[in-house]
């Protein structure tokens, strides 16, 4: 069965949109990238992976035009992301791809890697890259990284809900996103075994996915990602000069 998709392309509320400010847009996923704006390239990703159905979760008068121009259903924004994937979740079922609207260099290959890698049975599955991958087409860009034992990852802002059990996760979503930036809390959830190991540097990125996801009462899995570009979005201007200089290269 070939997963539908909701791209996450809300405004967040009183937060500055550098992006849009600087490219005189009206949202940041309006900017554009190899003559295409970021929402249009991530639906035309989508789209080439073989995806049945697009949704786009907006909250800006622009953003929805541009996704009736691109044939996508539009979806409502919610409190909080975890809370718009849930309504697509009612409205689609599994299996669903999530990802953002601000990740233009999205690959077909990479959504069918994801969809490959997930093992019948298991509830989630994300990519994340590997640090070396990731310098090694964008040396010196500043992310946010997450260090464990074997080595040090950025998220890749690409999941799929593969079972209806992923609403588990999804209910705790809020505040694992939350907790993104310091992994050290996530563990802490765990138990102090798990806390022990982190601290020693024992605990491997995929262990630590597999024991967040049973404390939550579903399987999980990393697919690592075989391109750095995997991890480019576009938070801040310097972002889109990356994914625009990324894009013109053969």
């Amino acid at each position: 069965m070939k997963p539908r998709a909701l791209v996450l392309a809300g405004s967040r509320t009183g937060a500055p949109d550098l992006v849009a400010e600087r490219e005189r847009v009206a949202h940041k996923v309006l900017a554009t990238v190899g003559g295409m704006t970021l929402l249009e390239a991530v639906v035309h990703a989508l789209r080439q992976a073989g995806v049945a159905a697009i949704a786009v979760s907006a909250n800006h008068p622009a953003v929805e035009a541009e996704a009736h121009r691109l044939g996508a259903e539009l979806l409502p924004v919610a409190r909080g992301p975890s809370e718009s994937v849930g309504l697509a979740l009612e409205r689609f079922g599994t299996p669903l791809l999530v990802t953002t609207g601000d990740h233009p260099l999205l690959q077909p290959g990479w959504i069918e890697a994801l969809v490959e890698g997930t093992e019948p049975g298991v509830d989630v599955s994300l990519m994340l890259a590997r640090r070396d991958r990731v310098e090694a087409v964008a040396p010196g860009t500043r992310r946010t990284w997450l260090a464990f034992a074997d080595g040090d990852w950025s998220g890749c802002n690409l999941f799929l809900l593969a079972t209806p059990g992923a609403e588990r996760a999804v209910s705790a979503w809020k505040q694992v996103e939350a907790d993104r930036k310091r992994p050290w809390r996530i563990a802490r959830r765990l138990g102090i075994g798990t806390l022990w190991s982190y601290w020693r540097g024992k605990l491997t990125l995929a262990e630590a996915i597999a024991r967040l996801a049973q404390s939550l009462g579903v399987t999980a899995t990393l697919v690592p990602a075989s391109d750095g570009r995997a991890a480019i979005d576009v938070d801040k201007p310097e972002d889109l000069a990356l994914a625009r200089k990324l894009a013109a290269e053969p």
